[in-house]
């Protein structure tokens, strides 16, 4: 059933949660040996990792007084612990009850705290700079419609979104869920209707072409206020 593009008026959950929770349980975003959940090859092939860590090491390391950071769609956690040294706090957020707990289980710092939300629907925790990496494009536009004005309480949104390599139509709707907008020709702008995201400027840190050359994953520095 496909959601518009206002909020539901009954008090049916949202199917969000339900979809993560068997992309993992399906291993729909592939399988690893090393670990029993498994975030998908943005979260772990090297050539999309290792710039994506040196530019956000880099911007979180050129603050005299570190930041307080917020991983909003934190996955199995393979980036977030390689950036947590670098932060005052360091809060990751994912929706998916399971992953958290495992999360917990397996990664500990005296400055990082797990929790379970919903990011759509829930408040989020008061921070200096958000990371939402791969995340919105899984989102309907009515979701990310809730969760694009929470953005503005951060002075720093860091936005990593995979979208075509040429010019396209941004922000056509989909289900929330496995697939995301480039099948339509898609991606997200956060900047364009209906999101209308206002900040003071926006700044391209990378631009990474996968391996099977489909679309681009870009990685944007919003300075909020």
């Amino acid at each position: 059933m496909q959601h518009n593009n206002s909020p539901k008026k009954d008090k049916k959950p949202w199917p969000t949660k339900e979809a993560m929770e068997q992309i993992y349980d399906l291993n729909l975003w592939g399988t690893d040996a090393k670990t029993d959940f498994y975030s998908g090859e943005g979260s772990h092939e090297e050539t999309l990792v290792k710039p994506y860590l040196k530019a956000v090491r880099s911007f979180l390391t050129s603050f005299e007084k570190p930041l307080i950071v917020c991983d909003l769609g934190c996955g199995d956690f393979n980036i977030g612990t390689q950036l947590v040294a670098f932060a005052e706090k360091y809060i990751a957020i994912d929706i998916v009850p399971d992953l958290i707990a495992r999360n917990k289980e397996q990664f500990s710092a005296e400055n990082l705290s797990f929790l379970c939300l919903d990011i759509a629907k829930d408040t989020l925790p008061k921070g200096d700079c958000a990371l939402v990496r791969q995340v919105l494009q899984h989102l309907s536009n009515c979701e990310i419609q809730q969760i694009v004005p929470k953005l503005a309480m951060y002075k720093y949104v860091i936005l990593t979104e995979h979208i075509p390599n040429e010019r396209f139509i941004p922000n056509m709707d989909i289900i929330s869920g496995q697939g995301i907008r480039l099948k339509k020709q898609s991606g997200i702008d956060v900047l364009a209707p209906p999101f209308d995201f206002k900040v003071k400027n926006g700044t391209q840190l990378l631009a990474i072409q996968p391996k099977n050359g489909k679309g681009v994953i870009v990685t944007t520095l919003y300075t909020v206020f």
